[in-house]
C-alpha cells in the first residue's frame, strides 16, 4: 500500500442527508417529489445522472436538465456551508495515513465546486496530495475511471491504492480499478449485503487501522 484515497460524500463529510435536502428541493421545482428512499437510490452517482435518470422515469417541462443540476447543487453548496461537518475519525485517520509517510487522495462523484467547498469548510485540503471529481471523466461511478485518474494523479499503481468508500456504486468502482477497499456504509441507509464485495467493512473512521489494511497486500 503505498496510497489512500478516500471518497467524499459519507465518507469525509457527513453529506448524504444535505444531499437529500438538495435534491427534494432542487426536483420539487419540476414537480417532483422525491422522498428519502428514491433519493438513497442513486447514492454514489454523479448528479448529471441522477438528474437523467428521473428525467427519463419521469419527465419534466420548463427547466432544462443542467438547471435542475444547478439547482440542486446550488442548494448542497448552501447546506454545506450552513451545516456540514466532518464524519467522526476523519481527522485521526487522515493524520495516522500522513504519519504512515503515505500518499493521500480523494476522488469523488460530486463537482470539483462542490469539493473545494467541502475541502475549505472542514479544513483539510493540506492533508491530500491529490484531488479528483468524476466531474472531469466520460463516467461516473462505478465505473473506475475517477480512481484511476486519482492514482495516477498520485504517481501510484492502482493495485498499490487503498480506498474508503461508503456506497456501492463506489466499492464496485474502486474494485473494477483493481484497488483495495474498506467500506464504511452509510449510517442512514439500510445494510447492502453487496457492499460484502470490499475486502473489509467498518461502522466508522474510528475503527480504521492501517495494520489491519496493509494485510490485504499479505
Amino acid at each position: 500500500m503505498k496510497a489512500v484515497i478516500f471518497d467524499m460524500d459519507g465518507v469525509l463529510i457527513d453529506s448524504e442527508p444535505l444531499w437529500k435536502i438538495a435534491e427534494i428541493e432542487g426536483f420539487g421545482k419540476v414537480g417532483i417529489d422525491l422522498t428519502h428512499t428514491d433519493c438513497e437510490e442513486t447514492v454514489g452517482l454523479r448528479i448529471d445522472e441522477v438528474v437523467k435518470l428521473w428525467y427519463n422515469r419521469v419527465g419534466w417541462e420548463g427547466r432544462s436538465l443542467i438547471e435542475v443540476e444547478e439547482d440542486i447543487i446550488n442548494v448542497l453548496i448552501r447546506e454545506i456551508r450552513e451545516q456540514g461537518k466532518a464524519l467522526e475519525g476523519v481527522y485521526e485517520s487522515l493524520e495516522m495515513i500522513r504519519s504512515h509517510d503515505l500518499k493521500i487522495g480523494l476522488a469523488t462523484s460530486s463537482a470539483n465546486r462542490i469539493l473545494e467547498v467541502v475541502l475549505e469548510k472542514l479544513n483539510i485540503r493540506d492533508y491530500f496530495n491529490a484531488v479528483h471529481s468524476a466531474e472531469h471523466e466520460s463516467h461516473g461511478k462505478p465505473h473506475p475511471a475517477v480512481f484511476l485518474s486519482a492514482a495516477e494523479k498520485l504517481k501510484v499503481h492502482p493495485n498499490d491504492c487503498l480506498v474508503i468508500e461508503d456506497s456501492l456504486n463506489g466499492v464496485i468502482a474502486a474494485k473494477a480499478a483493481r484497488m483495495k477497499v474498506v467500506a464504511i456504509p452509510e449510517k442512514s441507509h439500510h445494510f447492502d449485503e453487496r457492499l460484502k464485495l470490499a475486502d473489509k467493512i467498518l461502522p466508522s473512521l474510528n475503527h480504521f487501522k492501517l495494520d489491519e489494511c496493509f494485510n490485504f497486500w499479505g
